[in-house]
């Protein structure tokens, strides 16, 4: 059956900007498998690729889409495309300049969504200043949304207190393991979509924790077996009900068009509960109190 992107619902951010509610990542994608997968998404039916500054794809991602394009009819506008600011580039000039790193690297004019990759809680006015360029670039119509990741309610409290655009979305580690509820809540008071990466709970498999992988739990696979579904099509859906979007991550053609393959059953108000019961509150990936440019600065080459 031939894929339907037609299928996929859109969510409406709060400046109005329409984004698929299921995206395609490439985190951790090393950049000689990205293209391949990249277009293998776009051919399922994808149309919405996330990318960042800090994967060191973001040259790979364009191609893959260059490629699809050339080739399928699809025009540039039915693709959403994402990439993330890393803190190296943070400070009002340099995000700038960020800017245009990142969408030379694309090969494209203008960035559907560019978000701050974190927060950087011992130098706010860096993360203050970048968010501002980013204003400036939604207001120069090099971006049509813009938004941040990893933020905490303190840092969302602060950066909506001395800027002027909410952002448009928050992409933060939620799966059935650590679903962030408050977060969740804060997000949504502000209509702030909540953007799910590891949304089947990945980070955890090679992470050291006691949970294990969310594919072997259980209650996941009861209720996935009870749909003739797999685990991962369970959590993917659990998300998209719940009213977030998820961004799923695979090289393996088979498991990308699997994951895209969830739009046709509904899982009930008992199940959802069920998976929201499983979280165990431990994160996977970094904290975000934790970051610094001393630990976790990389410097982003130019285009």
């Amino acid at each position: 059956m031939t894929p339907d992107p037609g299928n996929v619902p859109l969510l409406t951010l709060n400046n109005g900007v329409e984004i698929p509610a299921l995206g395609f990542g490439v985190f951790q994608t090393p950049p000689e498998q990205t293209i391949s997968a990249v277009e293998a998404a776009l051919a399922a039916g994808y149309r919405h690729i996330d990318t960042a500054a800090a994967y060191g794809n973001e040259r790979e991602v364009g191609e893959a889409l260059r490629r699809f394009l050339g080739r399928s009819g699809v025009d540039r506008s039915e693709i959403f495309v994402e990439s993330k600011i890393w803190i190296t580039d943070y400070g009002y000039d340099q995000t700038l300049h960020a800017f245009d790193k990142s969408a030379g690297k694309l090969g494209i004019d203008q960035i559907d969504l560019l978000i701050l990759h974190q927060a950087l809680p011992g130098e706010f006015d860096l993360t203050i200043s970048a968010y501002q360029a980013l204003e400036t670039l939604l207001g120069d119509g090099k971006v049509r949304t813009i938004g941040v990741s990893n933020f905490m309610p303190d840092h969302l409290s602060a950066l909506l207190a001395a800027t002027s655009e909410v952002p448009a979305v928050n992409q933060i580690e939620v799966h059935p393991y650590f679903r962030q509820s408050e977060l969740l809540a804060v997000n949504s008071e502000h209509r702030i979509l909540s953007q799910a990466w590891s949304p089947i709970g990945g980070i955890t498999f090679y992470r050291d924790g006691s949970h294990g992988s969310t594919l072997q739990d259980p209650v996941i696979n009861d209720i996935a077996a009870a749909h003739g579904r797999t685990p991962a099509q369970v959590m993917l859906r659990w998300h998209l009900q719940q009213g977030r979007q998820a961004i799923p991550k695979s090289v393996t053609p088979s498991r990308i068009a699997e994951n895209f393959d969830i739009f046709d059953f509904e899982l009930t108000a008992d199940q959802l509960a069920a998976i929201d019961d499983l979280d165990t509150g431990v994160r996977g990936g970094p904290e975000p109190e934790q970051i610094t440019r001393t630990a976790f600065g990389r410097d982003i080459p130019e285009a």
